[in-house]
């Protein structure tokens, strides 16, 4: 069997804010009745937190993350040494009832944006208003990145990471990076 590798290993462009390919992440959609207080439950027992809210996404146990995707269906980020373990226990945990959980980390490529301009590296090609007071702290979006689907969050201080499918991770890298260059700044933020 071969060795897992992240899409762009090592990638990484330095501008008003630093762009660079995260490494492997583990990630597991998730889909069921949010009301199910057994769903609700076995969540909790994975991931160490509870449901989020719409748009937002809670800190769990252990580095796992749960992320609001829609009304019936959530994104657990883990480490992804852990995927097959954590995927394994929320199968068990929700028996017969009816819900979905598949491992998608390897269908996905993550991106860090760090620095005083990532707010605005990021504001220059997502529909997504970035000020602090309306993007901050548990705040998570899914939008698009100019022409491709993706997802993030604040995840440090002037830290943002990026979710997308793993067959546009290029794309999304060359986005960031052009949008991130040195003398681009628009000084909105």
């Amino acid at each position: 069997m071969s060795n897992p590798v992240s899409a762009l290993p090592e990638a990484e462009f330095k501008g008003i804010a630093t762009v660079s390919e995260a490494g492997l992440r583990g990630m597991i959609t998730v889909r069921g009745n949010f009301a199910s207080k057994s769903f609700a439950k076995t969540l909790k027992s994975v991931a160490g937190c509870t449901i989020p809210d719409a748009r937002k996404i809670n800190a769990g146990s252990d580095g796992r993350m749960l992320a609001w995707m829609s009304p019936d269906e959530l994104l657990l980020v883990t480490d992804y040494a852990s995927v097959e373990a954590d995927l394994t226990a929320l199968l068990s945990g929700f028996g017969d009832e009816h819900t979905m959980a598949v491992n998608v980390s390897d269908a996905r490529a993550v991106f860090s944006i760090a620095g005083a301009g990532a707010r605005e590296t990021i504001a220059k090609v997502a529909p997504v208003d970035m000020s602090a007071t309306d993007f901050g702290d548990g705040d998570f979006r899914r939008t698009r990145f100019a022409q491709v689907p993706a997802a993030f969050w604040k995840s440090g201080e002037d830290v943002f990471t990026v979710v997308c499918f793993r067959s546009v991770a290029q794309y999304m890298f060359d986005l960031l990076s052009v949008a991130s260059q040195e003398g681009s700044e628009v000084g909105v933020f």
